[in-house]
């Protein structure tokens, strides 16, 4: 049996909660650039997960969700007929807290809203154009390859944000 098979949990739930938690309900189904919107809505997660957890809770927090996301997106995809459907956006949701590890050395040197804003940015910016290898990992199968490729992006914008955040507090 191969290791990253899509979860079989959630063939158990009913198709309406699988599709309304994978498209976050209207805010997938109904607003152009869903992406977009599940990744802001991800900032909103981000804000209150990341101070409250600290690094450790947050990693704990993303393999949890990430874990949850797979198994629902996976899902999704089987039960919307498409792969990797654009109003699918649990993933973005769930990827956003990563963006933001090492908070508190970030808040320190800017304003909230900054690097809140500059890791959206960051992560919407590697989410679309998936370099470093992130676009390969959507060949992964199921549910696995909708999400891994959220999370490898918000783990490049934290790297990201932090060497514009090192370059702006050094200058």
């Amino acid at each position: 049996m191969p290791l990253l098979t899509q979860p079989s949990w959630p063939k158990r739930l009913p198709t309406w909660l699988v599709v309304n938690v994978a498209t976050l309900g209207p805010i997938g189904r109904e607003l152009p650039a869903p992406g977009t919107w599940g990744s802001l809505a991800g900032v909103a997660l981000a804000a209150v997960v990341v101070p409250a957890l600290g690094a450790g809770g947050v990693i704990a927090f993303s393999v949890i969700a990430g874990y949850l996301a797979v198994g629902i997106c996976g899902e999704a995809e089987v039960r919307l007929g498409r792969q990797d459907p654009g109003e699918v956006i649990l993933d973005e949701f769930v990827a956003m807290p990563l963006c933001f590890l090492g908070w508190s050395m970030l808040a320190s040197g800017w304003p909230t809203w900054v690097a809140l804003a500059a890791g959206f940015a960051l992560f919407r910016f590697f989410d679309i154009l998936k370099p470093l290898g992130i676009s390969r990992l959507q060949a992964l199968p199921a549910g696995w390859g909708v999400v891994i490729d959220d999370l490898a992006a918000a783990l490049a914008a934290c790297a990201a944000l932090h060497a514009v955040h090192c370059g702006w507090t050094m200058r």
